[in-house]
């Protein structure tokens, strides 16, 4: 079967830079990222932000919750969560959230997809009115190895989908991204389903701030900025969004054709 199309166009140029280092990259979309949610906060009294999680968020999420924002004024939601799992599990993002996020900046509020609700396909529409109940200022969308955005693999990305949270079956390419990244001991240990924000919904987001380090993203960094649209790259979508922040390092960025400068390390 060929690969879904939307009909959305590519039409807007992301603004891509390219960091000497993870933790540099870190920091520069942190500070893009308290920029959006200062202004926010400045023109409606509060922030609504979608928070990614996963390995290549951690140094975004780090220099984040070190920074004095008026986190009293935030409200956090999340991507995605595997089904059936418990927020006390090691790998459940319910819990990289809290530990790595929550309580260390104090959110007005946190909202979480509950993964091991008795009835999934009800916790996706529960979670749905709640994105539904006011605008997304921020998404923090990273890229998959397959090009995923949140869980949103190639057979299960829609770029015009009219569900903004449903239940997704993750495909072996993901399923094996999680066990090298050490969240699992094997494939038979990885959830094979996941509730996850669609590409409708992050799309609400008047923002992307897209942290992607490292060379095991190389690929999918170039096939989103440099390959047709396509759900057989879900992360092509950004480069339809208005307002995308990419932040790369010298590893993820260097399969691109088109080379920017690498800025220099932060002193």
């Amino acid at each position: 079967m060929p690969p879904a199309q939307s009909t959305l166009a590519p039409h807007f140029e992301p603004n891509v830079s390219i960091h000497s280092t993870p933790d540099d990259l870190g920091r520069n979309a942190a500070v893009k990222s308290a920029e959006i949610i200062n202004a926010a906060i400045s023109a409606r009294g509060h922030a609504r932000i979608l928070v990614a999680t996963g390995n290549s968020q951690l140094n975004l999420i780090k220099h984040l919750a070190a920074m004095k924002l008026d986190w009293g004024k935030v409200d956090g939601f999340h991507l995605d969560e595997y089904v059936g799992m418990s927020a006390h599990h090691p790998a459940s993002f319910r819990l990289w959230l809290r530990t790595r996020f929550a309580e260390k900046v104090h959110p007005r509020s946190m909202h979480y997809i509950h993964g091991d609700a008795c009835n999934a396909d009800a916790e996706a529409a529960r979670y749905s009115e709640l994105l539904m109940e006011g605008p997304i200022d921020l998404a923090f969308v990273g890229f998959g190895e397959n090009g995923h955005i949140a869980f949103n693999d190639p057979h299960a990305a829609d770029f015009n989908d009219p569900l903004i949270v449903k239940r997704v079956e993750l495909d072996p390419a993901c399923r094996a991204q999680q066990v090298r990244e050490g969240h699992f001991p094997d494939d038979a240990s990885v959830p094979r389903e996941a509730l996850s924000v669609t590409c409708t919904g992050l799309m609400r987001a008047a923002n992307w701030v897209c942290s992607v380090p490292e060379l095991r993203k190389a690929d999918a960094v170039r096939n989103a900025l440099e390959t047709p649209l396509s759900t057989s790259c879900p992360a092509t979508l950004v480069r339809t969004h208005p307002s995308a922040f990419v932040y790369l390092d010298r590893d993820s960025a260097s399969k691109l054709s088109r080379r920017t400068a690498v800025l220099p390390s932060a002193s």
